[in-house]
């Protein structure tokens, strides 16, 4: 098992970079080479959880495809957890999100939590604050995580986790590839947008023109006190 947080920009010469790597992504870019080496590192069956700065998920360089289209198909991407920009702050006010995959076989479906909320503020202070999503970020993965280990098919997992309006969803690896692998969540969550009423428009003007008519009467009543 391998536990990271690799720093979010860099970049290295390619004569300082392992061949092994730059054979799995060619980039100089460190960000992406530190997922190329963690899951080099890992044996077979594997598992990782690997802090990335946003734009390893959708970044569209034919390096960053070319490393998200390995861990989609020759390994098993389990799931992705978007975190909001300001958790690592006052050192950076970078997006993150975290991947979590498994070294080896093939992914069918990747998990999506959506966090808003780690208990801090998301300013420099960083102080703290009621609003936390990280024990029903961990609570819903562990819930997917049992239907996974079940053998439960698409069916009975999409009635749990198949509603992209919430926070925990799933995506099938098909329609990531779709995307040319992209793993944004943006991407794939649904947002329910609540319908506005509004007066109509000849009744607003009425009002305007009522409050005109108020402000120069009053403004009449203040000449004459001159």
């Amino acid at each position: 098992m391998i536990l990271a947080n690799p720093p979010f920009k860099g970049s290295l010469d390619e004569s300082n970079t392992n061949p092994d790597l730059l054979g799995m992504v060619k980039t100089k870019k460190t960000e992406l080479l530190f997922v190329a080496h963690i899951l080099r590192a890992l044996k077979p069956g594997g598992f990782a959880a690997v802090i990335v700065p946003d734009g390893v998920l959708f970044g569209s360089s034919k390096a960053h495809q070319q490393l998200r289209k390995e861990l989609l198909e020759n390994n098993q991407l389990e799931g992705i957890v978007s975190l909001p920009s300001g958790v690592f702050k006052p050192y950076a006010g970078v997006s993150t999100a975290v991947l979590l995959f498994t070294k080896g076989g093939s992914t069918e479906r990747v998990w999506f939590y959506d966090l808003q909320a780690d208990g801090y503020s998301l300013d420099d202070k960083r102080s703290p604050i009621k609003d936390n999503d990280l024990p029903d970020a961990l609570e819903q993965w562990r819930a997917y995580r049992e239907l996974v280990l079940a053998n439960a098919d698409a069916e009975e997992i999409g009635k749990r986790f198949g509603d992209k309006t919430q926070k925990a969803f799933v995506v099938d690896a098909k329609d990531v590839a779709g995307n040319k692998y992209d793993l944004s969540i943006n991407r794939y969550k649904e947002v329910v947008y609540e319908e506005e009423q509004y007066d109509p428009p000849k009744e607003i003007l009425e009002r305007l023109l009522r409050l005109e008519d108020e402000i120069i009467t009053e403004l009449k009543v203040l000449e004459g006190m001159l």
